[in-house]
């Protein structure tokens, strides 16, 4: 590869590279429990908002937003236990907010989809499914509950054949670096939850 075809890549590409760097520390920063995640988090949720629109995942864009939303709620809520409690301890997910949590993603699946697909969106259905679930994965992180670090190994699995699919190259190694990630965020998670 010559230095002018990298560098030609780079300049055409570095929102999402961007997108890439801000939302991996970012995940590894979760994993450790760190306040500071959710800031770092929130820069990647404004540079994919952009990306996922330019790439044509509606789904995806829109669901940067809702991350806005829940990247506050998880800041404060975590700030808030660590004032009270001096660290942000994890919770286990009740049985019945699991439930509740699966038939959620369902019926948002279906609704997002269909109007996904009203949006002539890439991949309409796929994509609401993967928005529908992530959110249900991020109100769990933001609650602090382990079974979160389950539903996103499963998600970005996914999403890594979605990024190919749509040519998002280093989007896609990116969730295909978030499941191992994940895994260690479960291990991490936990052994906090052991030691509490």
């Amino acid at each position: 590869m010559s230095w002018n075809l990298i560098s030609n890549y780079l300049v055409g590409h570095w929102l999402e590279l961007a997108g890439v760097v801000t939302a991996a520390l970012g995940i590894w920063l979760t994993t450790r429990r760190l306040l500071i995640c959710w800031p770092i988090t929130l820069v990647s949720i404004f540079v994919y908002m952009v990306v996922f629109f330019r790439a044509g995942l509606f789904s995806d864009a829109l669901l940067q937003v809702f991350f806005v939303v829940f990247t506050f709620y998880g800041w404060w809520y975590w700030w808030r236990g660590v004032r009270d409690e001096g660290q942000v301890r994890v919770v286990l997910l009740p049985l019945r907010s699991l439930f509740i949590a699966v038939v959620l993603g369902v019926v948002g699946s279906f609704i997002l989809g269909s109007l996904a697909k009203r949006l002539n969106a890439a991949l309409p259905y796929l994509d609401a499914m993967l928005m529908s679930y992530s959110l249900v994965a991020t109100w769990w992180q933001a609650r602090k509950h382990i079974a979160n670090w389950w539903l996103w190994i499963i998600v970005d699995a996914i999403y890594v054949g979605e990024y190919i699919y749509k040519g998002l190259w280093p989007t896609a190694l990116l969730y295909a670096a978030f499941v191992p990630l994940a895994f260690l965020g479960l291990r991490d998670w936990r052994r906090a939850a052991a030691r509490a």
